[in-house]
């Protein structure tokens, strides 16, 4: 007998956990309030508007909003070619679609010449259901290897507000994660302010400490709310600046005796938050008990996103069990 057929509504569920606090399109209704006072800024995308929350600019400023089609290499072009004549592109679509299809015009069109384009992609890891053709499980390892190029994985509706307008400010290239839609709302509790190239102690802890970015952040921020109930501290470093990394904090972490450092991120372990941490660490001799969560080096299953979750190990509840056993 065969199986029943998922549904694709639950293929592309939310993120946000029942009854948990969410901004809608959080990226797209900032970049309108920016758009007010900044006319350079112009919206562009490869036939994914709609998906990447650009669909509200489009609305107010509909003579600054630019389709391109299904075209990522035209996108990331004509974006480059826009940024000579001195507008801002912010250029949208999914991450795999920017990582995979136009990593060489991003590359020499963009960043070699520092263009002030802001690339800001949806569905970055694993916040798909349809499997490995929409999964960008290897974006990050893709990117941190391209010059001048900032990386930024925000954590929630907030950090996306706080950093949308944080690259309208910095003078160049970046590359952001996008969660899109209904956005959970999480750091608002920890009175926190993103900065540009800085990690955040969220919470401190003696026992362990999480090193997480983008949605892992919220991930991580519960499990040690789990753990506290086991008598077990944890605290949380929020890194949502891939590149440059804040070496700085991170290493003041690592150097801290007597607690296991637990680096989780929703990537391939393969090029991500937790080599570009470790290497770090090695570079400049500072030895911790470090270990390491992220996504396998494989491709991955099509279905529902809290299943998937659950399977690959970046669930709540398997970072709890888990860091339990490490400890």
């Amino acid at each position: 007998m065969s199986r029943p057929r998922m549904k694709t509504s639950a293929m592309i569920a939310s993120i946000a956990a029942e009854g948990q606090r969410t901004v809608s399109a959080p990226f797209g209704h900032t970049l309108v309030r920016l758009a007010a006072d900044r006319p350079e800024i112009v919206g562009m995308t490869a036939d994914l508007g709609k998906y990447t929350d650009l669909h509200v600019f489009s609305a107010v400023y509909p003579d600054r909003f630019y389709q391109m089609g299904m075209a990522e290499q035209l996108l990331f072009g004509a974006a480059a070619g826009m940024a000579r004549e001195g507008f801002m592109p912010f250029a949208t679509t999914y991450a795999v679609f920017a990582s995979r299809r136009a990593y060489d015009f991003i590359y020499m069109a963009i960043a070699e010449d520092q263009l002030n384009v802001k690339i800001v992609c949806a569905l970055p890891g694993l916040t798909t259901g349809y499997g490995p053709s929409h999964q960008a499980t290897e974006d990050l390892a893709i990117f941190r290897g391209v010059p001048n190029l900032t990386i930024v994985d925000p954590c929630d509706a907030l950090e996306i507000e706080q950093a949308t307008e944080a690259i309208t400010e910095h003078a160049g290239p970046v590359y952001m994660r996008l969660l899109r839609g209904n956005v959970p709302l999480v750091l608002d509790e920890y009175s926190y302010k993103f900065e540009l190239g800085k990690a955040k102690l969220i919470r401190d802890g003696s026992d362990v400490v999480f090193i997480s970015s983008g949605l892992m952040t919220m991930r991580t921020l519960e499990a040690a709310e789990f753990l506290k109930a086991d008598h077990i501290d944890a605290g949380v470093l929020h890194v949502s600046t891939i590149k440059p990394l804040d070496e700085v904090a991170l290493l003041a972490e690592i150097r801290k005796p007597g607690r296991l450092i637990v680096i989780v991120e929703n990537h391939n372990l393969i090029g991500g938050l937790g080599e570009a941490v470790m290497a770090s660490s090695m570079r400049n001799g500072v030895m911790g008990r470090i270990r390491h969560i992220g996504l396998p080096d494989a491709f991955l299953d099509a279905g529902a996103l809290p299943t998937l979750h659950d399977r690959y190990g970046i669930s709540t509840n398997c970072l709890v069990s888990q860091v339990k056993a490490w400890l």
